[in-house]
């Protein structure tokens, strides 16, 4: 599986009194992260996300919910190229496969075709790629589906180099699927914040304050970053404590993005710390 900052527990963060990772179950559920905003507040922005948009609108294939799948295959085709290698095809194949896949996928409103399966994007992509892959009887002969036309942006050299780091001993397709999915997942989630301080010319300070979200062993010392960045220590502290916030913040609403309802989200929150744990 790549490797991730944070990848261990996507949900245990490090405790703010020592460098060593906190072991209390209770502060490493996310699930008792009360969101700032009202239930009533969250349950209406719930309801623009993703996924949801994508299965509300069934059949309909609105322009709002095409573009959320949409972007939803782009955040996560590697997971899927990394199981179409895992099957035993070759990089250019893998590559191939993946682009008709999500064309396939995008052009021929399979969600709607799929209404009972209304849980979790994970699994319904995971099906969906198996499908493809079980009708490609004449692989040799397979054209591109959507006139040739690429719709899913790939960085072929990022995805093979991206594979190349796994693990080389034997791995159930399905396995590597789900934790490329949680790798992917954290990925984004840490780009966002990385993107958040950026914009504030803040960017080093994240890069250095990344690992005590983790309680890595080589944290650099809040009064070292204090005097490198012209803050005090108790200001450095304050940030690194609101960026743990905003991780957790983050994590929930980009799980919240593949998950069908508000209730799905602790139980794909509980699901991916499984994974990546492994």
């Amino acid at each position: 599986m790549n490797q991730v900052p944070g990848a261990v527990d996507p949900a245990g963060l490090a405790s703010e009194q020592s460098p060593e990772r906190c072991c209390n179950t209770a502060e490493l559920r996310l699930s008792q992260r009360v969101n700032p905003e009202s239930g009533k507040e969250a349950a209406m922005q719930f309801h623009t996300t993703h996924w949801s948009v994508v299965l509300a609108a069934g059949e309909a294939g609105t322009e709002q919910a095409t573009t959320a799948l949409a972007r939803l295959c782009q955040t996560y085709w590697f997971p899927v190229y990394a199981f179409i290698r895992k099957r035993g095809n070759s990089p250019e194949e893998a590559q191939d496969f993946t682009q008709e896949f999500f064309a396939s996928f995008l052009e021929k409103n399979y969600v709607a075709k799929a209404a009972r399966d209304r849980g979790r994007f994970r699994v319904f992509l995971m099906s969906s790629v198996e499908n493809f892959l079980y009708n490609q009887y004449d692989r040799a002969n397979a054209q591109k589906r959507g006139g040739g036309q690429k719709l899913i942006s790939l960085d072929c050299e990022d995805a093979e180099e991206r594979y190349q780091m796994e693990p080389v001993e034997e791995a159930d397709p399905a396995r590597v699927y789900e934790q490329e999915w949680a790798a992917t997942l954290l990925e984004t989630v840490l780009n966002r914040l990385r993107n958040e301080f950026g914009a504030e010319g803040r960017a080093g300070l994240f890069d250095d304050l990344q690992a005590h979200l983790w309680g890595e062993a080589e944290t650099i010392p809040y009064p070292q970053l204090a005097e490198k960045f012209g803050l005090s220590a108790g200001n450095v502290k304050t940030i690194a404590h609101r960026l743990r916030e905003r991780y957790r913040e983050v994590l929930r609403e980009e799980i919240s993005q593949t998950v069908a309802k508000p209730g799905d989200v602790d139980d794909e929150i509980q699901y991916l710390m499984r994974i990546v744990g492994q």
